[in-house]
């Protein structure tokens, strides 16, 4: 089984910053990419950053220029630092890691339980 974790959620005020932690353990064979989406009250689910196993990243619009993608010195950790943050960055915030675990025939999506992340003042 693989296990996804995330840490480093929190109240935070308007122009703060986070630093959201990602780690994946479990019998995983390959790593496509790993990433976040975010999920707030009432609204879909959607991608916030992912990385690929290569090194490219992807940022959703709304966060660009202030939230950046990393991955750790293992390659089944992740960061999400989050700077000048908003009050419309509040959301639960999933990391997941697209990939393949050692008795699947194929790649799929894990996910993490998620973190809180409140903006407010």
């Amino acid at each position: 089984q693989v296990q996804v974790v995330e840490s480093g959620g929190g109240l935070v005020q308007p122009g703060g910053s986070l630093r959201l932690s990602c780690a994946a353990s479990g019998n995983i064979i390959s790593i496509n990419a790993m990433g976040w989406y975010r999920q707030a009250p009432g609204k879909q689910r959607e991608l916030v950053a992912a990385i690929t196993s290569g090194g490219s990243t992807n940022y959703a619009d709304s966060v660009k220029g202030r939230f950046t993608i990393a991955r750790g010195n293992a390659k089944n950790v992740v960061y999400l630092q989050m700077n000048s943050l908003k009050p419309e960055d509040t959301a639960v915030y999933y990391c997941y890691l697209n990939g393949r675990q050692g008795w699947a025939l194929k790649d799929d999506n894990y996910w993490g339980q998620g973190t809180q992340v409140t903006v407010s003042s």
